[in-house]
């Protein structure tokens, strides 16, 4: 018999274009994300061959559904929350396809580059708030 191991390793590199200092990195909330409230292509991309799990994008703005302390996108118009912005996902997050829920780092203080936020963030829609972000 002839056993020859395979090893699998990998990595990623952060790509956060929104980040515009790096202060406030040294005080990230870890949180837990509703992944049902998230849609693939816009929040995530799904799994695929070189890919084996869905991964969310660093960036998404965030919001807490008030009756079950978990995160999704952050909504101006949701009436669960999450129309109260509480910053944003810091770094890229995989998650098992079927799996309800996600550990994540909140980014609540700092900088940030508003126009480079994936999909956009209008920073005049953000009525409500529990960060202490400064936009640019």
């Amino acid at each position: 018999m002839d056993l020859q191991p395979i090893t699998y390793s990998e990595s990623a590199t952060a790509d956060r274009p929104w980040l515009a200092s790096t202060h406030g990195l040294d005080t990230p909330l870890t949180i837990t994300l509703d992944t049902a409230l998230f849609t693939q292509g816009t929040h995530y991309t799904p799994l695929a061959l070189n890919q084996p799990r869905n991964v969310m994008q660093a960036g998404i703005p965030l919001g807490r559904v008030t009756t079950t302390g978990l995160y999704g996108p952050w909504d101006a118009a949701a009436t669960d929350g999450r129309a109260t912005f509480t910053g944003v996902l810091l770094a890229d997050v995989p998650f098992t396809p079927g799996s309800p829920r996600a550990g994540a780092a909140l980014f609540w203080h700092g900088v940030i580059a508003a126009a480079h936020i994936p999909g956009g963030l209008d920073v005049s829609a953000i009525t409500a708030s529990t960060t202490q972000i400064h936009f640019i």
